[in-house]
């Protein structure tokens, strides 16, 4: 059953989920509203990362409603997927920066990209988001010269260069030692704190603790929306129980 939300910034009524020609998820009803924290928990391959990445329009929707920051996901244009990522700021597992720029210009690359052209709000905005990660006087580190954990700050400063309305993670604390991805997670409370609708994949169960909220389960071909949402919740029981 899907709940009840109001001012819904992503909504999804009877999307079936495909990575490549596969059915991941079927029948996907989810409604999230603005300001939320919600995680996604599931095995791997269970369709976390098929979400995020339709949501993301990285896979298209091809049965289904699907509304983002109100774009509807069927009937998306190409030319139009860009406007839509200007609202998302995604946090990938593996980072995905360039390897052969510094920090400053991988920031600058996507703020470019999206639009900006005067160097001196460029370098502004730059500076701003490293501060608000705990990154500032880094900018002219390469990635290789990083731990994990300060390369993963440096993802969150790159998705929320544009003040996007949603965050999408996708296991942001998978390749990081516990008390880094506590790092993380509070990064991401903070944001969420500030207003940021956050969507967060995860099986880093022990990290979710701190921050119990309303959490999607992944199984079977299913999600099921866990109404246990400011109590602890048993994540092992819940996976064997789908």
């Amino acid at each position: 059953m899907q709940m009840m939300v109001e001012n819904k910034v992503i909504e999804l009524v009877g999307a079936d989920i495909y990575q490549r020609e596969n059915c991941i998820l079927t029948d996907v009803e989810l409604s999230i509203g603005q300001g939320e924290f919600v995680y996604i928990i599931g095995k791997v391959g269970t369709g976390k990362s098929s979400l995020i990445k339709t949501l993301n329009a990285e896979l298209p929707l091809i049965k289904g409603m699907g509304s983002v920051a109100g774009f509807q996901l069927r009937s998306i244009k190409r030319k139009e997927i860009p406007h839509l990522r200007r609202n998302l700021g995604v946090v990938f597992q593996d980072f995905r920066l360039l390897t052969d720029r510094t920090v400053y210009q991988n920031l600058e690359f996507v703020l470019k990209a999206t639009g900006w052209k005067n160097r001196t709000e460029i370098e502004a905005r730059i500076i701003e988001v490293l501060i608000r990660v705990g990154m500032e006087g880094k900018q002219k580190k390469m990635p290789h010269q990083l731990s994990g954990g300060e390369q993963q700050r440096v993802v969150i400063a790159r998705a929320i260069l544009n003040d996007p309305m949603i965050i999408l993670a996708d296991e942001p604390t998978g390749n990081l030692d516990p008390e880094t991805s506590q790092e993380i997670l509070d990064l991401f409370i903070q944001l969420n704190d500030a207003g940021k609708t956050v969507l967060m994949a995860t099986h880093d169960y022990a990290a979710i603790a701190k921050k119990p909220a309303r959490t999607l389960i992944c199984a079977k071909g299913q999600i099921s929306d866990s109404e246990a949402n400011k109590t602890m919740i048993n994540f092992e029981s819940l996976l064997e129980a789908n």
